[in-house]
């Protein structure tokens, strides 16, 4: 119960010191975005599930390995995941986002092949994420082309 309470009280710190600004987010969504991202009312639901999957990954993780290592991995994710538009919107250069979203995706996969040694169900957990974020790293890349 400690654990799981810990890990949502990382996550939630994590997300309220790297949550940029309401006018530094009002920069990001005035931004161009490619034709095809006809479903971008649907990526916050699609993140609400990626976090929860992290939250179950990192508990699971944790119960089958009372690893430190493991969670010092998962809050590099966490952080870094999070940071991706923090750091668009305080430097306004989305060129940012594209790097901090594929070292995002290295870490996940490095990651989710870590936890795989101990739990299967963990790594199976990070999979949304890694099916999501070189979408994200997409969507980004071609941002930078329509936003010079």
């Amino acid at each position: 119960m400690a654990a799981a309470l810990l890990i949502l009280a990382a996550m939630v710190a994590v997300a309220a010191a790297l949550n940029p600004s309401r006018e530094q987010f009002s920069w990001f969504l005035r931004l161009r975005r490619p034709n095809w991202l006809s479903f971008e009312r649907l990526i916050p639901l699609i993140w609400i599930a990626i976090y929860a999957c992290f939250y179950g990954s990192a508990l699971v993780a944790w119960n089958a390995s009372w690893s430190l290592g493991l969670m010092a991995g998962y809050l590099a994710l966490l952080v870094l995941v999070q940071s991706y538009t923090w750091l668009i919107c305080q430097t306004r250069r989305l060129s940012n986002g594209t790097v901090v979203g594929f070292a995002g995706w290295a870490w996940g996969l490095a990651l989710a092949i870590s936890v795989a040694q101990s739990s299967g169900s963990a790594a199976l957990l990070l999979l949304p994420y890694l099916l999501w974020s070189p979408v994200g790293t997409l969507v980004t890349w071609q941002m930078q082309r329509l936003n010079r």
